[in-house]
């Protein structure tokens, strides 16, 4: 008699559990598909709504990122988000940069001067906030350090990409960014990251080419300048000696002259990565944190106002999204332990880790650290 109740109160109580998770993954299942219907109708209503500048803002926002370029075509169509894209593509009305009003100080003049004198190894970091983003500012004093660095000597599916934290170890740097176009379908699939789009050049040498033109070239020549071009091919990058650079874009600044139109372009709220030089030859690292509360994202006149202030001449976006990351290995111990390597920007929500990709620009140490 005991045991036939015990089995009886296991049914019942087995029962209990079953309908107890049943219940659970309802109410799931239930939370889930009201807060799709509920963003389908938050998305339905800014595509279609009567701002045409929100439309194009969401829709240039949701194109730069790879997982979720394909969402404006579902409530707008193919033509109209065609449309969008071309009125924000158009390049600037120069080519490519002269780097005529960079003038290099090296030596004792720039050592002396007092924007170094707390930073003996010539970097310093700075953060900027705006209404939308917190962008994360790094100078280096000295470009003959910094350069392209690639993920494998010769590009391949069968080598993986590496991620940055690994790579400036490999290179023994002190400091880093992401760098050019890569090969992203929005998956997470393990061939993401391996082989770069458009130009890449490593020290002198043209490491890939697969013949695409990708939105524009940012490289140094051999005299250490930064240049900055909407298209590249190898007979340029003989003529104008280009030591270092890969393909990516829109071109920001060239020959002190913003981009005006991708300055009033709808380009959309993201993180952001990009690269400029001033008159002295300084280079400019910026990262843009952005897909976080605090820090939505910037727009490219956002990233072209701060390139201004710094004092750029020539700047170039990089790859951005889920690619942006900074990091700097804290020589003097001025940010943080000394000589660690810290990560400087703030990943996305959507990630855990930095992603794997096939460039970087990297500053190798000085004489002077």
């Amino acid at each position: 008699m005991n045991t036939k109740n015990t089995k009886r109160n296991n049914r019942k109580a087995s029962k209990t559990a079953a309908r107890i998770v049943g219940r659970v993954f309802l109410v799931l299942f239930t939370v889930i598909l009201l807060a799709v219907m509920g963003l389908s109708m938050v998305l339905n209503m800014i595509f279609n709504g009567p701002s045409e500048s929100a439309r194009n803002i969401l829709t240039m926002s949701l194109l730069e990122a790879s997982a979720t370029k394909w969402v404006p075509g579902l409530f707008i169509g193919k033509d109209a988000v065609d449309q969008i894209r071309a009125d924000v593509g158009t390049p600037m009305p120069g080519d490519v940069s002269s780097g005529e009003q960079i003038i290099i100080t090296s030596g004792i003049a720039a050592d002396e001067s007092g924007e170094w004198k707390d930073h003996p190894d010539g970097i310093y970091i700075e953060t900027v906030k705006g209404s939308t983003y917190t962008a994360h500012v790094m100078v280096i004093r000295d470009p003959s350090q910094v350069y392209l660095a690639t993920s494998a000597k010769k590009f391949s599916l069968d080598i993986p990409g590496t991620r940055i934290q690994n790579q400036i170890e490999t290179e023994g740097a002190i400091a880093g960014i992401n760098a050019g176009a890569f090969n992203d379908d929005g998956t997470g699939q393990s061939y993401v990251g391996r082989l770069p789009v458009g130009m890449v050049v490593s020290k002198g040498e043209i490491v890939w080419d697969d013949g695409k033109n990708y939105e524009g070239f940012v490289g140094f020549n051999e005299d250490n300048v930064l240049v900055v071009a909407n298209s590249m091919d190898k007979d340029r990058v003989k003529e104008m000696k280009i030591r270092d650079g890969c393909c990516f874009g829109p071109v920001l600044l060239m020959n002190g002259v913003p981009n005006q139109i991708e300055y009033s372009s709808n380009s959309g709220y993201n993180p952001r990565t990009a690269i400029g030089q001033r008159a002295d030859g300084a280079v400019i690292f910026l990262c843009i944190d952005g897909r976080q509360p605090g820090s939505l994202g910037a727009t490219y006149s956002d990233v072209i106002d701060i390139m201004v202030e710094y004092g750029a001449v020539n700047a170039s976006n990089l790859d951005g999204g889920s690619s942006t990351v900074m990091l700097y290995r804290d020589t003097q111990g001025i940010y943080g332990e000394a000589g660690k390597v810290q990560m400087i920007n703030n990943y996305s929500l959507l990630q855990k880790d930095a992603r794997r990709m096939p460039t970087f620009f990297m500053v190798r140490p000085g004489n002077k650290e």
